[in-house]
């Protein structure tokens, strides 16, 4: 009996090893393709792009000491600028480019990512559900105690981003409708520094990418449904945005092989476990 149960372990080992032998040649093929390349690819824009991009640029330095990325903030309309005015490589856009922006630049997008935008409060915010109704009016300034909306008798501390940001944009657009969000709104630069200061505010109301979602923030419920990627996948939850790369001209060199290896299989590991739909 001993023998015949090392038998089945030796059976179960080998495919096993195999298994993973594939895997690795796998992913290895993949950054092989940077092979003998030198050089810089600078990066800059959409900050929900940042977790997929420092993956990425970690894993190619890493086997390819000779190359150097850079990844840098912004929000999406400083992707844009800057690739557009030859500052940056790659600028990450949250939102598509505009006809204007495309015929200025001459710019080229890469889609890669599904991602949704979500209402965030602090953990301990008792509030579970929003209607959009409600947030359209919180932003607005018509609702500004949280009592009016099931939670505690205390002032809502709101919380956006900058004009610049495709988060906001989105956000804007898809849930306030285009609406007014009131000037006392605290501004703040990045979905890190939204997570931030959310978690420090038991009072605070602000937005941030599906994908940044933690322990350290709460979504409520958007009418019910909850903002998570699988209900954004299958259009149940509806404040979603594709997630874009963006070149002056076709992607070429460096680049273009950057962009290819985001868009491959390990790419798509990467966006999945950054909590984003891999396109």
């Amino acid at each position: 009996m001993k023998q015949m149960m090392k038998r089945v372990a030796v059976c179960w080992a080998v495919p096993l090893a195999c298994c993973f032998m594939l895997m690795g040649t796998a992913l290895a093929g993949e950054l092989d393709a940077f092979a003998g390349l030198k050089g810089k690819i600078d990066i800059a824009g959409g900050t929900a792009h940042i977790p997929v991009m420092n993956d990425a640029a970690k894993r190619i330095m890493q086997a390819n000491p000779g190359i150097r990325i850079t990844v840098a903030a912004g929000g999406s309309g400083v992707g844009v600028q800057k690739v557009g005015e030859g500052l940056v490589d790659i600028g990450n856009t949250g939102r598509p480019l505009s006809d204007e922006e495309i015929a200025k630049y001459g710019l080229k997008s890469y889609a890669f990512a599904i991602d949704g935008v979500a209402a965030v409060v602090h953990p301990k915010n008792p509030v579970g559900n929003l209607t959009a109704t409600q947030v359209q009016e919180i932003f607005a300034g018509k609702i500004t105690n949280w009592k009016a909306v099931g939670g505690r008798d205390a002032a809502i501390h709101l919380f956006t981003r900058d004009e610049a940001s495709g988060t906001r944009e989105v956000f804007w657009e898809k849930l306030l409708k285009k609406g007014t969000i009131v000037d006392s709104a605290n501004v703040v630069a990045s979905n890190g520094a939204m997570k931030s200061a959310l978690a420090g505010d038991p009072d605070a109301l602000g937005y941030v990418s599906i994908g940044h979602i933690d322990e350290t923030i709460k979504a409520p419920t958007l009418d019910g449904v909850a903002p998570t990627q699988d209900n954004a996948r299958s259009g149940k939850y509806p404040i979603v945005r594709k997630l874009y790369m963006n070149t002056k001209g076709e992607a070429q060199g460096l680049t273009g092989a950057f962009i290819k290896y985001i868009l491959g299989p390990e790419g798509k590991q990467m966006t999945a476990a950054a909590g984003y739909l891999p396109l």
